[in-house]
């Protein structure tokens, strides 16, 4: 099935992704690219982003998606997110392994220079920040690894896949109200690292 030009309608995406449109696939891919990129640099963290740029883990992923269509079962574009964010998250953890195996130490070496992708970050900054300034970006990345692992994991899973905490609870076996309270620690962590960043001070 080939999409108009004009198309972009949720229900006609998903049905041609069921029938195994790589057009309509590729659009899906697109709407959730700025998230897809925030979403892998915060969780590769700056060993893996030492050695390989955020776009070419996003590449990637979006490869192995596009080439393995028939594993998946299109029932919603929220269904399709959490999918494709949690391949992503696998490779993510899967080269971090092999290049923490290495013992190598290094900072970030990508900047966040595409406005668009900038828009990715919406749900951690607001809006006005995001647009205006890379350097709150930046930031927000530099203490994001500061947290620890579970805190990472649970920001991304709820405000960046958009997982509820019956399903983050399934999937770092906890319980749901588990999952809330971890969340709210680890947001009122991050605010506290990303204000002392703000004035200059330490964490």
């Amino acid at each position: 099935m080939t999409l108009p030009p004009d198309s972009c309608d949720s229900v006609v995406l998903a049905q041609s992704v069921s029938g195994g449109d790589q057009q309509a696939l590729a659009l899906l891919l697109e709407r959730f690219l700025p998230e897809l990129r925030a979403f892998i640099r915060l969780r590769s963290g700056p060993k893996l982003l030492a050695q390989e740029s955020p776009d070419d883990l996003v590449q990637s992923v979006c490869r192995e998606v596009l080439g393995d269509l028939g594993s998946f079962d299109y029932r919603s574009e929220q269904a399709f997110k959490s999918w494709l964010f949690l391949s992503a998250l696998h490779k993510v953890q899967d080269k971090g392994r092999y290049y923490a195996a290495e013992k190598r130490d290094a900072g970030r070496a990508w900047a966040v220079e595409d406005p668009a992708l900038l828009s990715g970050y919406v749900s951690l900054l607001s809006p006005s920040r995001v647009a205006s300034a890379r350097e709150d970006v930046a930031r927000l990345e530099a203490v994001f690894d500061q947290l620890p692992d579970d805190y990472r994991e649970v920001i991304t899973l709820h405000r960046l896949l958009g997982l509820d905490h019956e399903q983050i609870a399934e999937r770092m076996g906890k319980t749901p109200g588990a999952s809330r309270v971890l969340l709210h620690r680890a947001l009122a962590r991050l605010g506290r690292l990303t204000a002392a960043a703000e004035s200059g001070e330490g964490p």
